[in-house]
């Protein structure tokens, strides 16, 4: 039985959503992971991963857990790790918040930077993948997590989904979900089929992340845990439903909307999903229930999507891009009343 710290991870809240689309003609509810005690549904993964392998003997006392990360993966290893009293290396890239690698050596963490990317890819994620293999050779009774294909990251999110059904029930009609190792969304869809439940899984997936090959060349992102350059192996074709492509200025709108609107400071990924709901809710029948996962929590993001000057600095004025998002949906609502 998990004692201590660890044995808050998981019961989330969940909460109704009432400001944020003024017309809705759905209710919409948002599962808040930021209270996980990590700060992110990472947490959920990081505890059923190395769980998994003290139960197996692939971890014993002595053993080194090595795993890349961008952030918040890496939080909830080093909390794990550091309440069981694991070494844990985290390899991180140039993306990684200072804030973030601050939080990660708090708990213990040993930090190792890649500072360039796979020369053939040029990513830093098979960058970081290539330096975890080294590392795995040159440490003794060493654990990779494997986030991108351990299926115990996506068995952690059965619980994730029972919860959301325990709070409201069965009739759930819809559920947005970000994505990124795709240890979240496929626990959901493995709990959504053994229970038979007939809710529409829409995936939320970064414009020019590989995962569900978007229909536009490889561009840039800033914002990291959302989207991957590499196609996680926990990846399958049949996921989700439908698939909305978002782009780093949809996760900054999304994010700044909800902490004007519903006081909810939340990280990128949450405004991706956010705006996600924002363009399609145009199809979303009369009266359905809609679930949004909130991965993390905002703080994490103050020197980026929260900082004025981050946002000047590399996609211009944002409060343009906020008011023509807001006239969209806007139009968008109001295409739909005319209809009925």
């Amino acid at each position: 039985m998990v004692n201590g710290v660890l044995s808050l991870i998981g019961q989330t809240p969940i909460l109704e959503l009432t400001r944020i689309f003024k017309y809705a003609h759905f209710r919409l509810y948002a599962k808040l992971e930021a209270s996980n005690p990590g700060g992110s549904i990472k947490d959920r993964a990081a505890i059923s991963i190395i769980d998994r392998a003290i139960e197996t003997g692939e971890i014993t006392p002595n053993s080194v857990v090595i795993e890349s990360s961008s952030g918040n993966m890496g939080i909830g290893l080093a909390q794990v790790c550091s309440y069981y009293g694991l070494r844990f290396i985290c390899v991180i890239d140039p993306k990684t918040t200072a804030q973030n690698t601050g939080i990660l050596k708090a708990y213990g963490a040993e930090v190792d930077l890649v500072k360039e990317p796979d020369s053939v890819t040029g990513e830093f994620l098979q960058a970081r993948i290539d330096r975890v293999k080294h590392l795995l050779r040159s440490n003794e009774n060493s654990f990779w997590p494997n986030q991108y294909a351990n299926l115990y990251n996506a068995r952690a999110h059965h619980k994730t989904m029972h919860e959301i059904v325990a709070a409201l029930g069965e009739r759930l009609d819809y559920l947005f979900c970000a994505v990124s190792t795709c240890g979240t969304i496929r626990g959901c869809a493995e709990y959504l089929k053994e229970h038979g439940l007939k809710t529409k899984l829409i995936a939320v997936d970064a414009l020019g992340s590989a995962i569900f090959g978007a229909p536009s060349a490889k561009r840039k992102r800033l914002i990291p845990g959302h989207g991957a350059a590499v196609r996680p192996q926990l990846f399958e074709p049949d996921l989700a439903d439908d698939c909305i492509y978002v782009t780093d200025v949809d996760c900054i709108v999304g994010c700044r909307r909800l902490v004007r609107q519903e006081a909810i400071l939340a990280g990128g990924s949450s405004g991706a999903v956010l705006m996600a709901v924002e363009r399609t809710q145009h199809l979303i029948p009369n009266d359905a229930v809609c679930v949004m996962i909130f991965p993390d929590r905002g703080e994490r993001y103050l020197d980026t999507i929260y900082s004025d000057e981050w946002v000047t600095e590399h996609f211009g004025k944002i409060e343009q891009v906020q008011e023509s998002s807001y006239t969209k949906g806007a139009a968008a609502r109001e295409a739909r009343e005319h209809r009925n």
